[in-house]
């Protein structure tokens, strides 16, 4: 990405990274382009061609994987990617926040910061990370927090489970492993809406079709909603469409507490299933990898509502 005078920002024909020369001589690396596109306009299927180009290059003895990324979407991508693959090889994922022509651009510094961490013994088996900033998350939690700043990206509740130092890469928690499901091809309509105080029905209803795949809902509080909307989603459960509640917090689970019409628990009897320390997008992202693994029912519901699966 590059911006002009006016400071709006748009694609370059090659990504400017791959000509800096910055990284340790002892580090040899192998540039490919394999999208060149706004984070904004990918796709699941652009997340499942990374993934399988990840797959193929655990087989070519590379040592780490660094993914450069817009910084939009890039959580979806990252956790994507730690859904649907081995947990061995390190892969990060990395972007900028300052195009490459701006005062203070961070990406050099940030791939700088990926390819170090990616190449370190210590990144192997902690699943697909994000390195921004000097701070080292996982995907699995990680989330954008501000529109422009170079210090967005953070994981809510948590914290990051490590750090880039001057002399080398810190980590000092351990993230629990989770299972990693096969995916052959994707299956699409999976949904994703914010409840809202006076939320009406038929926002779900129009999305009762038999071409849905599933709705996830990031519900008040520790997930609830409005009594409006009660009817319309026991009528999607009926018609079999798989409804996964996560809050609109910024920090937090979402868990059943009140047992009232709208209230978690309530909804949890219903068939609604609980999906614990995610946020909206990445839950859907879990939605759409467990569908298309071919999880159904009571399998389909462990698997998303477990946190660590």
């Amino acid at each position: 990405m590059s911006a002009n005078e006016l400071g709006e920002v748009s694609t370059n024909e090659e990504n400017p990274l791959l000509d800096s020369r910055f990284i340790d001589d002892n580090i040899e690396l192998t540039n490919e382009t394999i999208l060149n596109k706004p984070s904004e306009h990918i796709t699941p299927d652009d997340m499942f061609k990374m993934q399988k180009r990840v797959k193929k290059a655990e087989g070519q003895g590379y040592d780490g994987i660094v993914i450069t990324h817009g910084t939009d979407t890039l959580e979806e991508t990252a956790y994507f990617l730690d859904l649907t693959l081995p947990n061995h090889l390190p892969v990060v994922l990395t972007g900028a926040m300052r195009s490459s022509n701006e005062i203070g651009s961070d990406g050099v510094y940030n791939f700088q910061s990926a390819i170090l961490t990616a190449a370190a013994d210590e990144s192997v088996d902690k699943g697909v990370l994000v390195v921004m900033n000097d701070e080292i998350h996982t995907a699995r939690y990680v989330t954008k927090t501000h529109t422009t700043n170079v210090d967005t990206f953070r994981t809510p509740t948590f914290g990051p489970i490590g750090l880039v130092g001057k002399r080398g890469i810190h980590y000092f928690q351990e993230l629990i492993q989770q299972a990693v499901v096969q995916v052959d091809e994707l299956k699409h309509n999976v949904y994703l809406l914010k409840a809202y105080a006076g939320m009406p029905a038929s926002l779900l209803s129009c999305l009762d079709k038999k071409e849905t795949n599933g709705i996830v809902i990031e519900g008040l509080g520790a997930g609830n909603m409005p009594l409006e909307t009660v009817g319309a989603i026991q009528q999607l459960l009926a018609d079999e469409i798989p409804v996964v509640m996560v809050s609109r917090c910024y920090n937090g689970v979402a868990e059943p507490i009140y047992d009232y019409p709208g209230g978690g628990i309530a909804l949890e009897r219903m068939g609604v299933t609980f999906c614990q320390g995610l946020n909206g997008p990445k839950a859907r992202i879990k939605l759409l990898v467990g569908i298309s693994a071919g999880f159904t029912g009571e399998n389909l519901r462990n698997y998303i509502s477990n946190a660590v699966s």
